[in-house]
């Protein structure tokens, strides 16, 4: 049992309003640094944004409260900020930041064709995601997602921590493809390291994806390797793919 679950226990009148004092194993923050956000659900994507609860309410409870009574992300995103200020346990930060959280999204799901970058070459890859990628302290691995004109889609984090063949599941990755309709992606992951050469284990991963790539109708263009000294392209390389 964790320090946190016993102070809670050793006081029954305690209620986390905070993110930082809820059970380590509930922080939606630290859930989203260490396993990516798609793997958090609505209310702890917004438990984020709000980062406080109130008196007798965590942060969470707030945020499925929120939802609940909205009718979801949909509802919530047609509240007005004087509607939002006089909801109990919100004001006007509160307020600002859901708003400004959900604008954003609106703003991405709104751009055009035109807004969205094309992949021509690997390097287009590398320098649309090494600022994200090439200084991290765990491997991971992101699926861009094209569409038939090579437009960047959605670039979703599917694994973090060790990246090998033997964990690695092809349908996993490839689910936001199927999901989406994508006709091809590109597997990316990094090398904490700062050495972007392939590894016997990343041939074996690629050659599974690419093949699984096939059975599903969908093409694995290429696969990425990204470290502070640049990238690799494992399909100029013939690594993985044949």
């Amino acid at each position: 049992m964790s320090a946190d679950q016993q102070r809670s226990i050793s006081r029954p009148d305690y209620h986390p309003t905070m993110i930082r004092d809820l059970p380590t194993g509930e922080r939606p923050r630290e859930r989203l640094r260490d396993q990516g956000p798609g793997a958090l659900s609505n209310a702890d994507l917004l438990a984020v944004l709000l980062r406080t609860g109130r008196a007798n309410e965590s942060v969470v409870s707030l945020a499925t409260r929120l939802l609940a009574q909205h009718g979801g992300l949909a509802g919530l995103g047609r509240v007005s900020f004087t509607e939002l200020c006089q909801l109990p346990g919100v004001g006007e930060a509160k307020a600002c930041q859901v708003l400004a959280g959900l604008e954003l999204g609106k703003r991405l799901a709104s751009l055009s064709p035109e807004d969205r970058p094309i992949v021509r070459v690997p390097e287009d890859v590398f320098h649309l995601l090494r600022a994200e990628l090439a200084l991290l302290d765990q491997e991971s691995l992101r699926v861009v997602l094209l569409n038939t004109k090579n437009q960047v889609m959605g670039i979703p984090e599917v694994y973090r921590g060790n990246v090998s063949a033997a964990i690695l599941r092809p349908a996993e990755v490839l689910r936001e493809a199927v999901r989406g309709n994508y006709p091809s992606v590109i597997v990316v992951h990094n090398h904490p390291s700062g050495d972007p050469t392939p590894s016997p284990d990343d041939v074996a991963v690629t050659s599974r994806l690419v093949e699984a790539g096939r059975a599903l109708d969908i093409g694995v263009l290429d696969h990425i390797v990204v470290g502070q000294q640049g990238f690799v392209s494992m399909k100029a390389k013939g690594l993985g793919f044949r």
